[in-house]
């Protein structure tokens, strides 16, 4: 009886150790729970790692077209200033070449009136204004210079002709002439050293018609090298000794 008693008790608790068992929650279901949660993380931390690499590369794209930017606008302020440095030259050399072409008008009148007077007996040609000359070959070089200048627009061409002209003719009527047009084509060149040398040389020559003219460019060089008191002597000097000339009227205008 107490045989039967034991086995009794034994088949209970085996059959109550079933029912747990069969209670608890399945080991596979958890492993699978886990295995879900460890992919859905995985996943994720694939998205975020995606995302900041496509930030990443949109940073670098915008840092190198900010770059490129920068630098496309570097070079158009440095075109820009090229450009505005090449109107101001334009406009420098422009201004240059109408006040050589308003003083070369000037020349044309002596061109038209230049002309060989025939020597005749007992008479000796005389020109101080330096518009005749009895020597062909003194005024066809002479002519020949001017026509560098009016016809053919050959300013170095017509210095070298002038100084050409000077050496073969030192004594010619047209000497003053040739160092006034020296002057102006230096001076259109912006060489003043040598523009203030020819005009000077025509200062000597007292009954010259190109001196009233001479001392108003070298007023304007002495301006152009801010040397306003020696500018301002010259265009005295012009207004005192030719107060009636167009030159005069010029130099009055720079005193005022």
């Amino acid at each position: 009886m107490f045989s039967n008693l034991k086995q009794v008790i034994s088949l209970t608790l085996l059959a109550s150790a079933a029912n747990i068992a069969f209670a608890a929650p399945a080991p596979v279901a958890d492993l699978g729970g886990s295995t879900s949660t460890s992919r859905t993380f995985s996943s994720s931390e694939s998205d975020i790692q995606r995302l900041e690499r496509l930030l990443e590369n949109r940073n670098r794209v915008q840092l190198k077209m900010q770059q490129q930017l920068d630098t496309m606008s570097l070079e158009v302020s440095d075109l820009r200033g090229q450009i505005e440095k090449n109107n101001y030259d334009m406009q420098q050399m422009l201004q240059r070449q109408r006040e050589l072409f308003v003083e070369l008008d000037k020349v044309r009148q002596d061109a038209k009136t230049a002309a060989v007077v025939p020597v005749v007996t007992d008479a000796k040609p005389v020109d101080t204004q330096g518009t005749f000359s009895s020597n062909a070959n003194e005024q066809t070089a002479y002519q020949d210079a001017v026509d560098l200048i009016l016809k053919q627009r050959d300013y170095s061409g017509a210095i070298s002709a002038f100084v050409q002209f000077q050496k073969d003719y030192p004594n010619s009527t047209f000497m003053p002439n040739s160092h006034y047009w020296l002057g102006q084509l230096y001076f259109a060149k912006k060489q003043d050293k040598e523009a203030v040398k020819s005009f000077t040389a025509v200062l000597t020559y007292q009954e010259s018609n190109k001196r009233a003219d001479a001392l108003v460019k070298l007023g304007d060089i002495a301006e152009r090298n801010n040397n306003a008191e020696q500018a301002k002597k010259y265009y005295q000097q012009v207004v005192t000794e030719y107060p009636d000339s167009a030159s005069a009227k010029v130099a009055q205008k720079k005193l005022n």
